[in-house]
């Protein structure tokens, strides 16, 4: 009895891992079986190949088929084996030359009548085919360009099962795509550009320095004042994602299933804006076999969090890990999985419960319990973590009438790309940025001025400023001094970035 390999993969985490299928079929009771930790998906495709291979012409044998998936002791999940299981059973059947496919991988999930539909994964699972030595691959043609995006590999795109065993028996090649070639050409314009922000001058400048120097940022003010609009204009002004930034998104992307079929690089950074009833398994990512959430899906761009405290305390302080760490750890039965979750958090909330404390135009009529009660749903040590706290005032009439106009996103876009390259030279990573300044770099590569210490030494003791909120105030004004292109951090920045940090003393409400 001789026994039919073929080669596929299945996502461990964000990455590919290759898996060997073998297939054998002997005496016995008729009947396909799978074996090698299977998930319910995989267990399922027993009869989507059943019906695929009816369909082509070779029905199953009429004895016993195994089929096994090695490494046995790795949970297999989703639909991506089927076509490799499909092809080993043709093999071991006689059907196929032995060995057909032993030279590719076979990724793809089969419909009852043969057809290959796409699955999510393909980037992770073409890395996977380069590091086992196998330079050929066959996908979905949905999922072809994704293949394609590694101009090493020869990707070739199927619609059919059919069409996989034409090529494998040498009766009609498929032609493989050619290599999605990485678009250098600059991005047109974004839709939402900063020079449809009327006023708000304190809130434009506070995104340009979080831009600049990858600094969280809470907008806190009344409905209606901009924070919504403010918060989507941050992207266009975010550097371009690089070659090795888009290949990463994209990853992150294919494997959660949002990478639209028929599509390539992510070349925009995302901007993702979950609804204040998400879970913390929606954000961190979860699923009996973890899949990324909407902190991964936000990796190198901006998670907007609208109505903060309004969030359930459990999906808040599941940010603490990936604002200190840039990743974010799930664990579950079957073992713990890290999804990398380096994002620009922007966060907006209203000043109360009612939205209008401090707004001279309308009245609040919340108490200060209320009040309290709200503003307490964020814990301090999370607050902490956020660099700049920004009031976002209502927008006085006038400035929606003014004849001067607001700078654009393409102009402050410059100035921002400016400041990360100097950082980037300062540090010699180019995806460095001042808010990932390691504590032990902070006292070589600040440049602190004597004047500039004593101020922020005194402000620790009057605002209350912790060790940590200490550093985030050194990384801000950093960035500020970053901006002027200047080599020394003076008092100047460090005022500028003092102003950002919110007051840990009891504050008095204002009521108009």
């Amino acid at each position: 009895m001789s026994v039919a390999r073929a080669y596929a993969a299945t996502l461990s985490g964000i990455e590919g891992v290759a898996v060997l299928v073998e297939t054998a079929i002997g005496a016995g009771l008729p009947g396909l079986t799978i074996v090698g930790l299977p998930d319910a998906a995989v267990k399922e495709s027993r009869e989507r190949v059943r019906s695929a291979l009816r369909q082509v012409g070779f029905p199953l044998p009429g004895r016993s088929v195994v089929v096994n998936l090695a490494p046995a002791d790795l949970p297999k999940a989703g639909t991506a084996l089927d076509l490799a299981i499909a092809i080993s059973i043709l093999e071991a059947n006689g059907d196929l030359p032995l060995g057909a496919g032993s030279s590719v991988t076979l990724v793809g999930e089969l419909g009852l009548d043969g057809s290959l539909r796409p699955v999510p994964g393909v980037i992770a699972f073409a890395e996977s085919s380069l590091r086992d030595g196998r330079r050929t691959i066959v996908v979905p043609a949905a999922n072809a360009l994704e293949a394609a995006i590694h101009g090493d590999l020869a990707v070739l795109p199927a619609g059919h099962l059919g069409e996989v065993v034409a090529h494998l028996a040498q009766r009609l090649p498929i032609v493989s795509v050619s290599p999605a070639d990485y678009d250098e050409r600059a991005e047109p314009d974004p839709e939402d550009d900063m020079r449809e922000v009327r006023g708000q001058s304190l809130a434009r400048r506070a995104l340009e320095i979080a831009a600049a120097g990858g600094h969280n940022i809470l907008l806190t003010g009344p409905p209606g004042s901009g924070k919504t609009m403010l918060a989507r204009r941050l992207p266009g002004i975010l550097p371009p994602l690089s070659r090795p930034e888009a290949l990463e998104v994209t990853r992150i992307w294919s494997v959660a299933g949002r990478l639209p079929s028929h599509s390539g690089l992510v070349r925009r950074r995302p901007f993702r804006s979950p609804h204040h009833g998400a879970t913390a398994a929606a954000l961190a990512g979860g699923g009996a076999d973890p899949r990324p959430g909407e902190l991964s899906l936000a990796h190198l761009g901006v998670l907007f969090l609208d109505e903060f405290p309004e969030f359930r305390r459990d999906a808040i302080e599941a940010l603490r890990e990936p604002l200190e760490d840039g990743v974010v750890s799930v664990a579950r039965a079957s073992g713990s999985r890290s999804f990398p979750a380096r994002f620009l958090l922007v966060a907006a909330m209203n000043p109360c419960p009612c939205g209008f404390l401090g707004d001279t135009r309308r009245p609040c009529h919340c108490t200060d319990r209320e009040v309290s009660r709200y503003r307490k749903k964020i814990s301090g040590p999370l607050l902490d973590r956020i660099d700049l706290h920004v009031e976002v005032p209502a927008v006085p009439a006038g400035d929606f009438h003014s004849p001067v106009e607001s700078e654009p996103s393409r102009t402050v876009a410059e100035r921002v790309q400016r400041a990360r390259r100097v950082q980037s030279s300062r540090s010699g990573d180019p995806r460095f940025t001042n808010a990932t300044l390691a504590s032990r770099h902070l006292r070589q590569q600040i440049g602190l001025e004597p004047s500039a210490r004593e101020l922020l030494e005194k402000a620790m003791d009057r605002l209350g400023l912790s060790a940590r909120g200490y550093q985030r105030v050194l990384r801000v004004a950093r960035t500020i001094a970053d901006l002027e292109g200047s080599e020394k951090t003076s008092s100047r920045h460090v005022a500028e970035a003092l102003r950002y940090r919110p007051l840990l003393r009891t504050e008095t409400r204002s009521r108009p």
